[in-house]
């Protein structure tokens, strides 16, 4: 039983969607258009501005599948309509961020900026030198990206020095004077 494959999608107004044959779907709105290909094990219905999805058996893999290809349609179709966005913080002295051309550029404590070229289809923004802003209407993308920034320098236990999700919370540790 897939609870999450088991609900419907509904449509918001200004988002078309559309399925072939093949169980490929595209969905149009206002910001963009995204198209994917889905497996022929699960039946993709469209009925007004309604979604569902129909496994072809009862399977394990089928299940796994179910709710998977219904997760990913709505994750299409919330991207076109409201892009994701991901806020990433800069702590620590020194550290910065800033966009020069098609790159963002950190100084995060090594003897060298590190330069990260912008990927197709995601929007980097620096509203301050110590806040990234990534968005798109891609999901996996944009998290894909923010995941790669954060990895330059990932916020260390005993300062909280690094780059974080915005609202992560830290678990800090006691240094090597906490026990005298």
């Amino acid at each position: 039983m897939s609870r999450i494959g088991n609900k419907t999608i509904t449509i918001p107004e200004g988002v078309e969607v559309t399925i072939s044959s093949s169980n490929e779907v595209t969905v149009k709105g206002p910001k963009g258009s995204l198209t994917r290909q889905f497996s022929p094990l699960i039946t993709i219905n469209l009925e007004g501005n309604v979604i569902n999805c129909v496994r072809a058996n009862e399977e394990k893999h089928t299940k796994q599948l179910h709710g998977t290809t219904r997760a990913l349609i709505a994750n299409m179709i919330e991207g076109v309509h409201k892009e994701f966005v991901i806020e990433l913080e800069i702590n620590g002295i020194g550290y910065k961020a800033g966009i020069e051309g098609n790159k963002l550029v950190m100084s995060l404590g090594y003897s060298h900026p590190i330069e990260y070229p912008f990927v197709e289809g995601v929007k980097i923004e620096c509203p301050k030198i110590t806040e990234i802003k990534v968005s798109g209407i891609d999901k996996q993308r944009v998290g894909e990206v923010a995941a790669n920034i954060r990895g330059f320098r990932k916020p260390e236990p005993y300062k909280g020095k690094g780059i974080k999700y915005k609202g992560e919370i830290i678990r800090r540790k006691e240094g090597k004077t906490a026990g005298k």
